[in-house]
């Protein structure tokens, strides 16, 4: 993991704030938008992105919006017709057709929330173009989803621009083959590498917040978000925060985090408390047992859909370290999707979300008591325990271990 310094980053929470700022920097965008996103939903304030795609390519940017295949579905006819008419461009990342999900390559989705405007300044984070108070299958909420994005300048922006292009580029050859238009793709990604090498600015120098940005994908970058987290907790020595929405830690960051539990570091976990999917509520529980016991402190968020994936490490120490992004503590996440985490390592930028996971757990959190939790109906049990044999039989088909 290379961290450079010379970062400006703004830590954002929910659309409320986030969606504010990405649409100020859209509509005075005067170049380029590249976007990626997993859910893309148009309902109530999701409506107000796709209008400044819109509004933006009709000035003449080159608007490229990339979507996952099975988070956003099929787009809606108008919305394409309203995007081709305008000039933005879309492309839909692994189609999912009838029956593909049956094969295990079809597992690898678009996870990650990323977008660069102008070459100078990044999005990266959780959150989907999906209003915090709407949800696709459990409709209206009455609270916003608790989630985070980041707002950052400096040397990630060109980081995150060359990634995307690549992907962009690859897909739209795998678009054009499947069509025979082979000898225009070559000459696209022939195009597109030009470009790059000549878009590339060297790192920013001046003093600021050191950052990184780190990709999950199946080729170069395996796993560096995991080691990330690894060694994060194993160099804490005072805290460790974690708000993860879909938490299932593999063999490895279980034991990192008992380990720090046992040497005195006040581990807390803030995870979903209600009920969304039956994989994501049950096939995560029968770790936490052993977390329990080791003085793990294990808090549920109720009051709406908790989607974040940040942790903070240390926020008040010599080190202070803090990430935002989209991994989940997952089988999924963590093997199979392409996810982007930034991670921070200043002072302020921790003590920021710190506090606001802190307020989340104290006001908005139900700590778990670990003899309750020992106690629960054998039904509940049963479940627990086919949700997680599910999963590490799909884990096993894509042979992967974890």
């Amino acid at each position: 993991m290379v961290f450079h310094s010379g970062h400006e980053v703004r830590l954002l929470q929910g659309t409320q704030e986030f969606f504010p700022a990405l649409i100020a920097d859209m509509n005075a965008a005067t170049r380029s938008i590249q976007f990626e996103t997993y859910i893309f939903d148009c309902t109530a304030s999701g409506e107000q992105i796709a209008e400044a795609f819109i509004n933006a390519a009709r000035r003449g940017v080159d608007v490229r919006v990339a979507v996952d295949g099975f988070g956003t579905g099929l787009i809606p006819a108008p919305l394409r017709e309203r995007f081709e008419a305008a000039g933005v461009q879309l492309q839909v990342f692994s189609a999912v057709r009838q029956f593909a999900l049956l094969l295990p390559r079809h597992w690898r989705r678009l996870h990650r929330k990323l977008c660069v405007i102008d070459d100078e300044v990044m999005y990266c984070g959780g959150i989907n173009v999906l209003d915090d108070f709407w949800d696709p299958n459990h409709g209206k909420l009455e609270a916003p989803r608790f989630d985070f994005a980041v707002r950052a300048k400096g040397a990630l922006v060109d980081q995150a621009s060359d990634n995307m292009d690549k992907l962009w580029w690859r897909m739209r050859a795998v678009h054009d083959a499947s069509k025979r238009k082979i000898s225009r793709a070559v000459a696209d990604l022939r195009a597109a590498r030009v470009a790059q090498s000549a878009a590339k600015r060297s790192a920013a120098k001046a003093k600021g917040m050191r950052a990184a940005l780190l990709f999950r994908d199946n080729l170069r970058n395996r796993s560096r978000i995991e080691k990330a987290y690894l060694r994060a907790i194993g160099s804490a020595r005072e805290e460790v925060i974690i708000a993860n929405a879909y938490f299932m830690p593999g063999r490895k960051l279980r034991r990192a985090l008992i380990l720090a539990a046992e040497r005195g570091v006040r581990v807390q976990l803030l995870l979903q408390g209600r009920y969304e999917y039956f994989m994501q509520f049950h096939a995560s529980r029968p770790v936490y047992g052993a977390l329990l016991k080791a003085g793990v402190q294990i808090f549920e968020y109720s009051p709406s859909f908790l989607h974040a994936k940040v942790a903070v490490v240390d926020a008040y120490g010599d080190r202070p370290w803090a990430t935002v992004g989209s991994s989940n503590l997952e089988p999924l996440s963590l093997l199979l999707a392409r996810e982007a985490n930034v991670v921070v390592e200043d002072a302020a930028f921790a003590q920021d979300l710190q506090q606001r996971l802190k307020e989340a757990m104290e006001h908005a959190g139900r700590q778990m008591d670990p003899d309750v939790f020992a106690r629960r109906p054998l039904r509940e049990r049963v479940l627990d325990h086919v949700a997680a044999a599910i999963m590490r039989s799909l884990i096993w088909v894509t042979g992967n271990r974890y």
